[in-house]
């Protein structure tokens, strides 16, 4: 499965510049660990990190400008950086598989002359094969809407600059001479709406199979804005195989897991068990008006208590637990504070649980949260953890814990890095 083993953000909130795991350009760094989490104290951007993976999955979905005015943000101008006035920018590093070369994906959002957001830089490289350092070769490069795409899954070229790739665009289509250059390798490309990514067009093309592996990747991700009050609704009966992101059709996936997969959901029970005292049984009824009821049975009791009467914690580790069981999981699953509701003794195991489920199969989703409690950071490791720490200047800085010699040191001699958070001591260092 995918992973994601660096980004970079630049001008996005209080994100002015914040790189976190590998880039192509930082061979050195380590990449990013299956589970990573982010710690960090009110205001210091934590929900814009998380936001950051929203609205570029946006983007994708449904262009800048849209993305730009959905779930609250506001507008091109509320989420860019204050006092600045250079594009959004964000590159990710990713591998298609464990063995496969790194891609880096690059994007730059600005504004034009009528003040709204247009795609002004994309391109897509990766090293060549046995190419084990260097400038990466560029199969996808866009600017201003032109540029050129190569197919297949090898082709590419060196561009350093928008000055060498109008050079290269002028070579393809032989201005000079007003012939077009026959080429099964490349091609110019010009996007008839700049507000739309190129990886979305191209991305369904089947020429274009690393361009439409990474747009897969990005629409495969799911960042969880997952509510108690959402769960509670009663939807059309009927099953579905995942979860959704506000979690309002947990009953139709319980009835899917039912019907397909009834061993797994029984392991799923019986964790849940283990977790939530008196839990003994979760099911679905039916309605007289085809609505779906879910139901848990409480061993105390002879008659059920419905999904409206349970605690916004029981529904939470419920769900987070069904979406990790899927037997088809996203690739990436972000959340924002899962804490939120939840017995403090259960933190330590639901960080347990998150961090099995991320490295303990073949096809385990990456797993990236932010949080601020400390019996979650508790049960974290060094090398998983990164401190967000807000400057003078008012913008946010970053760093993995394990940076610290001293930090790793002191949790090698059994100190909970949650009892150093709560001390202030990481934040101070």
């Amino acid at each position: 499965m995918a992973k994601i083993e660096g980004f970079r953000i630049k001008n996005y909130r209080v994100l002015q510049d914040v790189t976190l795991g590998k880039l192509w350009n930082m061979q050195k760094a380590r990449p990013l660990t299956p589970l990573t989490a982010v710690i960090g104290k009110n205001g210091v951007g934590k929900s814009s990190l998380f936001d950051a993976f929203g609205f570029l999955a946006d983007c994708l979905k449904l262009g800048v400008e849209e993305a730009c005015n959905t779930r609250g943000r506001g507008g091109f101008d509320r989420i860019r950086s204050q006092g600045n006035d250079a594009p959004i920018e964000f590159q990710i590093y990713y591998k298609q598989t464990g063995n496969a070369r790194p891609i880096t994906y690059e994007l730059a959002i600005d504004t034009d002359k009528t003040s709204r957001p247009y795609v002004k830089l994309e391109r897509l490289r990766q090293r060549r094969k046995g190419q084990g350092y260097g400038r990466p070769y560029s199969f996808l490069f866009l600017n201003e809407g032109k540029g050129v795409v190569w197919r297949g899954e090898e082709q590419g070229q060196q561009i350093n600059d928008e000055e060498s790739a109008f050079d290269l665009i002028k070579e393809i289509l032989k201005v000079g001479s007003g012939k077009k250059e026959e080429s099964r390798e490349k091609a110019v490309v010009e996007l008839q709406d700049k507000r739309k990514l190129g990886i979305a067009t191209l991305g369904a093309l089947k020429q274009h199979p690393r361009i439409s592996a990474f747009r897969q990747f990005i629409e495969g991700w799911y960042l969880s804005y997952f509510t108690p009050d959402s769960a509670r609704s009663l939807p059309l009966a009927g099953p579905q195989k995942h979860l959704n992101i506000h979690g309002d059709n947990l009953g139709n996936v319980v009835q899917f897991m039912e019907r397909e997969h009834p061993r797994r959901f029984k392991s799923i029970l019986n964790r849940i068990a283990e977790k939530i005292p008196g839990i003994d049984r979760i099911d679905t009824e039916k309605s007289p008006d085809k609505r779906l009821l879910l139901r848990f049975n409480d061993r105390g009791f002879n008659d059920p208590f419905y999904a409206q009467q349970m605690s916004d914690g029981t529904l939470k580790i419920f769900a987070y637990l069904l979406l990790l069981e899927d037997p088809t999981p996203p690739p990436f699953i972000c959340i924002e504070e899962p804490e939120n509701g939840l017995y403090h003794k259960l933190l330590e195991t639901l960080a347990a649980e998150f961090r099995e489920h991320a490295t303990g199969r073949k096809n385990a989703p990456q797993l990236f949260i932010t949080t601020h409690q400390p019996y979650f950071v508790d049960a974290l490791k060094p090398e998983e953890t990164w401190i967000l720490k807000k400057g003078p200047d008012g913008f946010s800085s970053i760093r993995r814990a394990s940076e610290d010699l001293t930090v790793k040191a002191l949790v090698e001699e059994g100190l909970p890095l949650g009892s150093l958070w709560y001390s202030d001591y990481l934040d101070a260092r």
